[in-house]
């Protein structure tokens, strides 16, 4: 099943070709347009292929006044967070909005994207068919599905988390959090008014319940008021979310000296001299499954520069490896993975980063950016 947007390939060819279109001015004068200047390197900084402190060395132009600068930044900051807070960054880390009642249930007319409201409709079909949404285009979606359907952020995150090729736990989560006002200190809102400024005009929803003020729109988040528009009678296919890769890659696990173990989060090239063998944790993605074609995204990366791949429960790779190898990897703070590779490694690298890591959770990015944008970059490792 070929990929639906030529850009999120899973080649170094396709990830050169976004870098060499980067402009660092237009980036900061367009990126909040849906049609603006924006990188699209996400899918590649979540799965691993570049790390941030790398993008800073490849864009020597690039300041840390620089809007495209503060983005990575926080990104950094979203993973400071969760190094932190844990898991606790899948709980509102706040107390959200008094009095509103939550569903644990996606609408079925938002699901197939036939809300009757143009911008929400779109982003969803977009979501599935390329894997990929504008920033503008998530928050807008998210504070829909919380503040005027009244549904659970949690439930949202989890849904959206499955579909984004760029979806990472820690930037996914905390940013819907930060919607749903249990990661920030007011609720998130956008009206028709601020579509039309941002999208294209078949996105635009003039004369429909979003073509209201502000003040309106934050007296219904406060509330368990609603809004409803009359749903579209077809919509988009749901593409299934899938706990396990539709095809079955798994290769045999040969004994070695020195053996590299490749997740879905560090998948780029190197000189490893030694096997590199990709892993995939089955009981992360029975918790956080995805969709066909994030699978085929990271499975068709990882075959590419992997030896072998193992799918399965790395419990069960702990009796398959050699005990007097000498095996590293790269740590992830994706749960499962999390516990099990300190278990099976001889070496864990932390993950690079170009900011500094407080010991104490930063409770805004203004905090974060104050006391790290200077900071030197940390790197190292825990044996």
């Amino acid at each position: 099943m070929p990929l639906n947007a030529r850009y999120l390939e899973p080649t170094d060819t396709a990830l050169k070709a976004q870098l060499s279109a980067i402009d660092v001015a237009a980036y900061g004068k367009t990126r909040n347009h849906l049609n603006g200047r924006v990188t699209r390197l996400s899918p590649y900084i979540t799965h691993g292929f570049i790390s941030i402190p790398e993008l800073f060395e490849k864009l020597p132009a690039l300041q840390l006044s620089d809007k495209l600068a503060f983005e990575f930044g926080w990104r950094e900051f979203f993973h400071h967070v969760w190094s932190r807070e844990g898991d606790r960054i899948l709980s509102d880390l706040r107390p959200g909005l008094p009095g509103v009642q939550y569903s644990d249930h996606l609408p079925e007319d938002i699901r197939e994207g036939r809300t009757g409201l143009r911008v929400i409709d779109r982003a969803v079909h977009q979501l599935y068919t390329t894997g990929y949404l504008h920033n503008h285009a998530r928050m807008w979606l998210a504070s829909y599905i919380v503040h005027l359907r009244k549904v659970h952020w949690r439930v949202g995150a989890d849904w959206m988390l499955g579909y984004l090729l760029d979806g990472d736990l820690a930037s996914n989560h905390l940013s819907w959090q930060w919607v749903a006002a249990t990661f920030s200190n007011k609720p998130y809102l956008f009206n028709a008014e601020n579509v039309a400024r941002y999208a294209p005009s078949d996105w635009h929803c003039t004369g429909s319940a979003l073509d209201t003020s502000y003040e309106h729109l934050d007296q219904i988040a406060r509330t368990n008021e609603t809004i409803h528009s009359a749903p579209s009678l077809v919509g988009t296919h749901v593409p299934e979310l899938l706990a396990a890769p539709p095809a079955l890659i798994t290769s045999s696990v040969s004994s070695a000296d020195r053996v590299q173990l490749v997740h879905p989060w560090m998948l780029a090239e190197n000189n490893f001299d030694g096997v590199r063998l990709g892993v995939i944790h089955l009981p992360f993605h029975a918790q956080f499954p995805w969709s066909a074609q994030r699978w085929q995204f990271v499975t068709d990366r990882m075959s590419s520069i992997a030896d072998a791949v193992f799918v399965g429960d790395l419990y069960d790779l702990k009796n398959l490896l050699d005990p007097m190898s000498h095996v590293e990897s790269i740590a992830t703070l994706n749960p499962g993975y999390r516990e099990w590779l300190p278990s099976l490694c001889t070496q864990l690298i932390d993950a690079p980063r170009h900011f500094a890591n407080p010991m104490k959770t930063c409770r805004s990015f203004s905090a974060f950016w104050a006391q790290c944008a200077e900071r030197p970059k940390q790197r190292g490792s825990h044996q």
